[in-house]
C-alpha cells in the first residue's frame, strides 16, 4: 500500500512541477485583476434565471442518494476523493463568460474571470467565490497538500497550491468532473 502511494506521488510530480516550469508567461492579464471586486461582483457572471444554490446551507444525502444523482466518475471524485485523469475535462478549453458550480449541489464556486490555463490538465482558478470551500490538509502523496471541499455538500473538488499566477499566487486545481459550467448568456 505504501508503494502505491509513492508511485502515485511520482506520477503526479510532472503536474505539480509544470506550473513552475511555465513561469506563468500566459498570466499577465490577471496581474491587474482586483480580486476583491471579482469576489464581490461574481453574480455579474451568472445567467438570469440560472438554476444555482444561493445558500451554503449544508446538504446531506446518503451515498445511495448520491449514486442516483451523480455519474460513476462524479461519485468517485466528489464522494470518494478521487482524481480524474489530467487533460480529460472539456472545461479546460471553456472560454465563455459564466459561472462554475458544484456538479453535486449547484453551489457557485468560481467565475470565468477567475480561471486561467495552468498547463496542468485540470481547470485552474486563482481565487474562488467567497465561502464556497472548506479546506483540510492531505498527506496522501507524502507531500502535504491543501484539499478543498464544497461547503454545501462536502464534495471533493481538488487541491490548492501556492504556485499560481498573480495577483494571488494561488492555483485552485479542480477536477472538471466535479464542476458544471453555466454560461452567462443562454445562447452562448
Amino acid at each position: 500500500m505504501k508503494r502505491r502511494g509513492l508511485l502515485r506521488g511520482l506520477a503526479a510530480a510532472p503536474f505539480l512541477i509544470a506550473p513552475l516550469a511555465r513561469g506563468w508567461a500566459a498570466a499577465p492579464a490577471r496581474a491587474g485583476a482586483n480580486v476583491e471586486a471579482l469576489q464581490k461582483n461574481w453574480k455579474e457572471f451568472l445567467a438570469a434565471g440560472a438554476d444555482v444554490a444561493l445558500t451554503a446551507e449544508p446538504l446531506v444525502r446518503s451515498n445511495e442518494e448520491w449514486k442516483k444523482i451523480l455519474t460513476p466518475e462524479q461519485f468517485r471524485v466528489l464522494r470518494k476523493e478521487g482524481t480524474e485523469r489530467a487533460g480529460t475535462s472539456a472545461l479546460n478549453a471553456e472560454k465563455r463568460p459564466g459561472v462554475y458550480v458544484c456538479a453535486a449541489c449547484r453551489l457557485p464556486l468560481f467565475t470565468s474571470a477567475m480561471k486561467y490555463d495552468s498547463g496542468t490538465g485540470w481547470p485552474s482558478f486563482f481565487t474562488t467565490i467567497p465561502g464556497a470551500f472548506a479546506t483540510e490538509r492531505d498527506f496522501r502523496l507524502i507531500i502535504p497538500r491543501t484539499e478543498y471541499h464544497c461547503v454545501r455538500c462536502g464534495g471533493h473538488h481538488g487541491h490548492v497550491f501556492d504556485d499560481g499566477p498573480p495577483p494571488t499566487g494561488q492555483r485552485w486545481c479542480n477536477n472538471g468532473v466535479a464542476l458544471r459550467f453555466i454560461p452567462r448568456t443562454a445562447g452562448a
